[in-house]
């Protein structure tokens, strides 16, 4: 498709909550990002969810007046067909597959989070096949398109693209967008006067910068703990003292590392009282159809601002916005690193600030690496990288040596409880761990 004829963009996870912000975007941004087609793909189990988000979607295209077309569809392949943007917002097991990936490790005293530790190991294994299915498809039928992945555990994700095949892909996170947003809300000034520097991987960053109007604001932000003295912090709060010495601002995941005691007896606490994240996920995702489904209904409504990934959309739209009028703009996104970090292969996903050009990101020098963060980067990307392979290879030895090298992991022992467990819970979702095995004749 020429982009005279304006662009054709499938988004595979269509009938995901998230797609209303995503057409919101494209509608905000027509003028410098003409979609004509844009195609949302679902899997069948997924069909009434797409038909009520995509219902929403000719709504709001409708009353833009804008000339974009909305296909509702579950077949891939036709949406991908030449496609100039594929988008991934997908969940392989869908919500249930999280609820297991959040329960089962608590009965080890482990973390149990989506995309971090044995949590985020699972939904890599059930994910990584299915997304180069997805390439295998773009390649053939839409070999120049950008494939921009959202799909959690995204770091992991973009890598096992950029290993195992030849599709154009960067990986998205929303947390960057919300931190530029906090800061711009925090002193009153527009996000482009704002550089902050993330040096590190996706959910595993560390901020060691932050510019305002050109002024360092790094100090004054890592002193802004909410007015806790040393003495009395939270145990589930940055202790300002540590914060001071490290002197950069950790990404909120880094509390699963920093804080494991109190950050584990938080889960077991919500756990007990049924409140996984899950099923919380799960309840406002059903109000949020239910609002979805009527045929009033012709924006998208306040609420999903309440889900874990505000602005995922915006960052999305951003990068496609970028990508397709060269604009050179600053971006963190997730791409291959290529010698940024000089202790991590050049294939490894790191997730840095990038200069966004037409023919795709390139990532910027890092000024500052924190000493102290080095072991954790290289920890975490080990078991990345293990993980990856045993995803695609259905090797579960590889699997084992991943979860056994997680920082998070207390012992072999609970690594190969824990994998057997997860593993059979996730069986349906994981052929490639239960290949049939043919007796010796």
């Amino acid at each position: 498709m020429t982009n005279e004829q304006g662009l054709k963009i499938a988004v595979i996870g269509g009938g995901s909550s998230y797609t209303p912000e995503l057409v919101e975007g494209f509608i905000l941004h027509y003028a410098e990002l003409p979609v004509r087609e844009l195609w949302l793909v679902d899997i069948e189990p997924g069909q009434r969810k797409l038909n009520i988000v995509g219902n929403l979607a000719k709504r709001m295209v409708e009353k833009s007046g804008l000339p974009i077309e909305v296909h509702l569809t579950l077949d891939r392949r036709e949406a991908i067909k030449d496609a100039d943007f594929v988008s991934t917002q997908m969940r392989v097991g869908m919500l249930d597959a999280r609820g297991r990936d959040e329960s089962i490790p608590l009965k080890y005293g482990v973390i149990g989070q989506e995309t971090t530790g044995p949590g985020g190991m699972m939904k890599a294994l059930r994910t990584i096949p299915v997304l180069l299915d997805i390439c295998r498809d773009i390649e053939e039928l839409a070999p120049n398109a950008w494939l921009l992945n959202f799909t959690n555990p995204a770091g992991m994700v973009t890598e096992a693209i950029l290993k195992y095949s030849n599709v154009k892909s960067i990986g998205l996170c929303n947390a960057p967008i919300g931190l530029i947003k906090q800061t711009s809300a925090k002193y009153g000034v527009e996000a482009d006067r704002i550089y902050a520097e993330f040096v590190g991987l996706n959910h595993l960053h560390w901020i060691t910068r932050i510019d305002v109007n050109g002024e360092d604001k790094l100090d004054e932000m890592l002193a802004d703990t909410a007015g806790y003295s040393a003495k009395n912090v939270p145990a589930r709060e940055w202790n300002p003292e540590f914060l001071q010495s490290l002197h950069a601002l950790p990404s909120y995941y880094l509390k699963y590392f920093y804080m494991t005691d109190a950050m584990l007896e938080e889960q077991l606490e919500s756990f007990q009282k049924g409140g996984n994240r899950a099923e919380v996920v799960k309840r406002v995702e059903e109000e949020l159809f239910e609002l979805y489904n009527d045929p009033e209904l012709k924006d998208k409504p306040k609420q999903l601002e309440q889900r874990g990934g505000a602005f995922y959309s915006e960052a999305a739209v951003n990068l496609m916005r970028s990508l397709y009028n060269g604009s050179n703009d600053i971006q963190t996104l997730n791409v291959a690193n290529q010698g940024i970090i000089d202790f991590l292969p050049d294939d490894a996903s790191i997730e840095v600030n990038c200069v966004v050009t037409k023919t795709g990101p390139l990532p910027l020098p890092l000024t500052k690496v924190p000493p102290m963060a080095v072991g954790l980067i290289h920890a975490v990307k080990t078991y990345e990288r293990l993980a990856i392979d045993a995803a695609v290879t259905g090797d579960r030895g590889l699997a084992i040596q991943a979860l056994a090298h997680h920082p998070l992991v207390p012992s072999v022992e609970v690594a190969i409880q824990m994998l057997d467990e997860m593993l059979e819970a996730n069986k349906e979702y994981l052929p490639q761990f239960f290949k049939e095995t043919t007796a010796n004749a």
